[in-house]
């Protein structure tokens, strides 16, 4: 029984600026990932898209500096969050495989496309408190 293969399980833990979602991904690390199993874990951060109004200029659009410095803050943000999420992964174990994906739209469609798409074993995410229906 001790011989036997392991299988491989593929997890997807939605993050995000709040607590709960590391928290949630805190928990996985401790109540489902082994320190001998073959877990990969998913990071997914989707980021809200911002609506930008750009001025239709000759040979393309024109952007504001408010929008552009908007997008690397978008950007900034997505890299923080997901840094600090492998950062509490590589601090559990080191050995453990992460894959980090950033996407954009509303969380709720990402979070089901990428389901979908990844066919992940389970998914993983905080509440942020919200009642059934919201969620």
């Amino acid at each position: 029984m001790a011989d036997a293969e392991v299988k491989e399980r593929r997890i997807l833990v939605a993050v995000d600026e709040g607590e709960e979602s590391m928290y949630a991904l805190s928990w996985c690390l401790n109540n489902l990932v082994c320190h001998r199993s073959k877990t990969t874990l998913i990071l997914l951060y989707a980021k809200q898209p911002r609506v930008a109004y750009t001025a239709k200029f000759r040979e393309g659009y024109l952007f504001s500096s408010d929008i552009i410095a908007t997008m690397k803050g978008c950007n900034e943000v997505a890299n923080g969050v997901i840094g600090k999420a492998r950062k509490l992964c590589n601090d559990f174990r080191h050995d453990i495989k992460v894959e980090t994906k950033v996407e954009s739209g509303d969380p709720r469609d990402v979070i089901c496309e990428m389901v979908e798409k990844l066919g992940p074993d389970l998914l993983i995410m905080g509440t942020h408190g919200y009642g059934l229906i919201k969620r």
